[in-house]
């Protein structure tokens, strides 16, 4: 039986499988990635997977397939397939090859493993990404990377090393997954989050740099957008 007709009936009981599935594996996608397309007019369901996933197991695959089925139809299902693609998730990290570095990021993650974590986590990739107000500092689970935006290229030490901790936390902590929803911030993070020193006053100085290059942007002629992690 094809991958998604059988992900979809184990997700949905009792409901007939009237769709043409398309699974491809391709190189294009970044490392554990993966991606849905719903052509509702001609009912085709598709499903891209990075090609590291095909030698993973199927019943992975499955959950990962129900994970992005359930956001095409809105559906709040959690699954014994699903439970096992969320704790692969959890640990690609392990699979996953560190490549990227920079001298800054990576002095100020040895800081913080030694200071928050007792040196317990392994080095992520380390890179900085593009010059975004949108997203200030990211990680992905899929290719166990810290990313920051360049914006803080020239900030101080203090600063890096706080949105630096805030990514080391989602590394630390993972993700709580209820009702086929993955919850990132929770409140065991937001507390871990507020024992960086001088937690709010740092705040306050992100969002001041963020002001004075916001402004200086739209002196050029740029569009910019409210800024998260």
């Amino acid at each position: 039986m094809d991958l998604i007709q059988e992900s979809f009936q184990r997700l949905y009981p009792g409901i007939a499988f009237d769709y043409t599935p398309k699974l491809e594996y391709n190189r294009r996608l970044s490392d554990f990635n993966a991606n849905i397309s719903y052509d509702k007019r001609n009912k085709i369901i598709k499903i891209n997977l990075n090609l590291q996933w095909k030698d993973i197991d199927d019943e992975i695959k499955i959950g990962l397939i129900q994970h992005l089925l359930s956001k095409i139809f809105k559906s709040k299902k959690t699954t014994t397939n699903t439970n096992l693609y969320n704790n692969f998730t959890k640990n690609i990290h392990i699979l996953t090859p560190k490549t990227k570095s920079d001298p800054i990021l990576e002095a100020s993650f040895n800081r913080l493993n030694e200071q928050f974590f007792y040196n317990q986590l392994d080095k992520p990739n380390l890179q900085w990404g593009q010059d975004s107000f949108r997203r200030l500092a990211s990680y992905n689970f899929h290719n166990d990377s810290i990313t920051l935006s360049t914006l803080f290229k020239d900030a101080n030490q203090e600063i890096i090393d706080s949105i630096m901790h805030h990514e080391l936390l989602h590394k630390h902590l993972k993700f709580k997954n209820k009702n086929g929803r993955s919850s990132f911030h929770s409140k065991e993070f937001r507390e871990a989050e507020r024992a960086f020193p001088n937690h709010e006053q740092i705040e306050k100085e992100i969002e001041q740099i963020i002001r004075k290059k916001r402004v200086k942007r739209k002196k050029s002629g740029w569009k910019v957008g409210n800024w998260q992690f």
